[in-house]
């Protein structure tokens, strides 16, 4: 009987340990259980017993994930804020080409949205004849240059670089500045060699005619050629001459030689400079108001408004009047030459100062001109911190204004003359 009844407790014993047991491990794994619906490292379960060790491991390597995963998204991070401070357009790509990621400089220059973009077809968005095939090649060493029309027309080299797998990155880059340059460049060899071309010509077809003897230097029409060659020997003259110039100023972005100087005195000088100019066919004034000294190179200064006088002799009708103008306003220096030529239609006044432009191509190299003056006046105002205004209206004259900084402008500490009007006239 007792030995039975032993047995029985026995068997009692071993079924609660079981239970008590399956008790305990149960509620670890529900632990686990509600942790994995947010597993957090700090809200990893502690345990005891064999769950202590698991709980312990598990917490390390669930430490060691999301330390990694915020290594990651921390680079992630600034990669895209790098990206997003860089100029050029950068637009991530999966491999049907959908948009996954672009930065600000892609959606300004390809017209993208980043936000509601996300996930389109670039080959939607964008529509070039050349961008689909270029994309879809997705060659790291080919280039694509296109043109995108829009309030302003831009220029973008476009590149796709494979990466991962059948993933791409597309590079756009604004080459709008590098693309004119480039253009005005090869304007510029152009009309140079067009400009020398001209003068070349005459100059050796005369030396020709007089090699073979078909005219006398003493002749009439000898002295008529020779006097021909000379002239079109002083234009070449003139225009390399204004190339050294021009070249000069844009080597440098400050004046070489800068001193304080008399900018009556340069104006007086100036007045006699249009008066022999004109010889007699114009009527010269200069007003004068506040006497001052301008900081700057005296002599790039003279250049400049000797250029802005000389074009308004050349392209007035005798009889007409060029007035020379100085005057302080809110501290600056204006410098003003205005005429009663032939005036300048409204459509050329942004392009005067670029190098050889003419709003009238015969008319100009009828006076004289090189085609370099306003772009000397350009870059020697520019060197000064200043600005050139045009102000013009065809058949009623133009008046163009220098105007220099006040920090450049010395007032005169005398007491204040007033306004003084010299006439110098030629019939």
């Amino acid at each position: 009987m007792w030995p039975l009844f032993g047995r029985v407790w026995a068997l009692l014993a071993v079924v609660l340990g079981l239970a008590i047991t399956l008790v305990f491990h149960m509620r670890n794994v529900h632990a686990l259980a509600v942790w994995l619906r947010d597993p957090a490292p700090s809200k990893v379960p502690i345990g005891s017993g064999v769950w202590e060790h698991v709980f312990s491991a598990l917490y390390r390597h669930v430490h060691a994930t999301f330390q990694q995963q915020h290594r990651l998204t921390g680079a992630l991070t600034r990669f895209r804020s790098a990206a997003q401070a860089m100029p050029d357009g950068v637009v991530v790509l999966d491999a049907e080409n959908h948009i996954t990621w672009c930065n600000a400089a892609a959606e300004r220059l390809l017209g993208l949205d980043a936000r509601k973009d996300a996930g389109q077809p670039i080959l939607n968005l964008v529509r070039h004849p050349d961008f689909a095939a270029h994309v879809k090649r997705a060659s790291d060493d080919a280039l694509l240059v296109m043109r995108m029309s829009g309030p302003q027309e831009l220029v973008l080299s476009i590149r796709v670089v494979p990466y991962a797998q059948d993933e791409k990155l597309l590079l756009a880059r604004d080459v709008t500045q590098a693309e004119r340059l480039d253009t005005m460049r090869r304007d510029f060899v152009a009309n140079v060699s067009h400009e020398l071309k001209t003068p070349l010509t005459v100059v050796s077809g005369f030396l020709e005619t007089f090699a073979e003897g078909n005219v006398r230097p003493d002749e009439p029409r000898g002295r008529q050629a020779l006097e021909l060659m000379r002239s079109q020997t002083d234009r070449m003259l003139r225009l390399i001459e204004d190339l050294l110039v021009l070249s000069a100023l844009e080597s440098s972005a400050l004046p070489a030689h800068e001193t304080a100087f008399d900018v009556e005195r340069l104006l007086r000088a100036l007045v006699e400079e249009a008066r022999m100019l004109s010889a007699g066919r114009h009527r010269v004034e200069l007003v004068t108001g506040r006497p001052a000294k301008v900081v700057g190179d005296e002599r790039e200064l003279a250049s400049a408004f000797g250029n802005l006088v000389t074009n308004a002799v050349r392209y007035t009708p005798p009889g007409g009047s060029i007035e020379l103008a100085w005057d302080l306003h809110d501290g600056e220096g204006r410098f003003s030459v205005a005429d009663t030529g032939i005036g300048i239609a409204a459509h050329h006044l942004p392009r005067l100062t670029e190098r050889f432009y003419r709003a009238d191509t015969s008319r100009s190299r009828d006076t004289g001109g090189t085609g370099l003056g306003l772009a000397i006046v350009k870059h020697v105002l520019t060197r000064h911190q200043g600005r050139l205004e045009i102000d013009s209206e065809p058949g009623r004259g133009s008046r163009f204004t220098a105007v220099l900084p006040a920090r450049r402008v010395r007032p005169a500490t005398a007491a204040q003359p007033q306004p003084t009007l010299e006439k110098l006239t030629r019939s």
